[in-house]
């Protein structure tokens, strides 16, 4: 399955999975409103993510 990503689409996915157990352990310990604002960068993290392939597809049509 990751044998298509590049460097770049696994260096995302995983800063994106960090960022989201980072938000859990946060939580956890009874920082709520932290947790909340790291969980909040997942998505931003996959959204930038997704923006960078369609720039390197326009690129190439």
């Amino acid at each position: 399955m990751f044998k298509n990503f590049t460097f770049t689409d696994k260096l995302l996915f995983v800063s994106a999975f960090l960022s989201l157990i980072y938000s859990e352990i946060l939580f956890f310990n009874g920082n709520a409103n932290e947790a909340i604002f790291m969980g909040l960068w997942v998505p931003s993290i996959l959204g930038f993510g997704i923006y960078l392939k369609l720039l390197k597809n326009n690129k190439n049509d």
